[in-house]
């Protein structure tokens, strides 16, 4: 296996983890990142039903910086939940590192009212 294959499968090991321990509800969701070199997408997610709620994706916004644009999807996401009388949530960081747009994000989000 190459390096960049080992690296997908410990972060999907990671996700595994994560998501036994946590699971989203109608009241409190799960708000699930998934990040690539291009694009961001965020989900708001009701597990027992197994749908989604509300959902964002960078291309929604124009701006050019990847932080800039996390922080400003995390607030469009808690904007939307707002409009659907979400309050909190459960934070999903999919196996992802707590720091750069995944951080960002979770800023921007607490920024624009969602608590986790």
């Amino acid at each position: 296996m190459n390096s960049q294959k080992i690296k997908q499968v410990k972060r999907i090991r990671r996700k595994a983890r994560v998501r036994f321990k946590i699971s989203g509800s109608a009241e409190r969701p799960r708000l699930s990142v998934f990040r690539s070199n291009k694009g961001m997408y965020l989900q708001l997610i009701d597990d027992q039903a197994g749908k989604t709620l509300v959902s964002a994706h960078s291309q929604e916004l124009k701006k050019d910086k990847k932080i800039i644009v996390s922080f400003e999807l995390g607030k469009l996401i808690a904007q939307k939940a707002k409009e659907k009388k979400i309050e909190t949530v459960v934070f999903d960081r999919s196996g992802y590192k707590y720091h750069g747009r995944i951080k960002s994000v979770a800023d921007g989000a607490r920024e624009g009212g969602l608590k986790f």
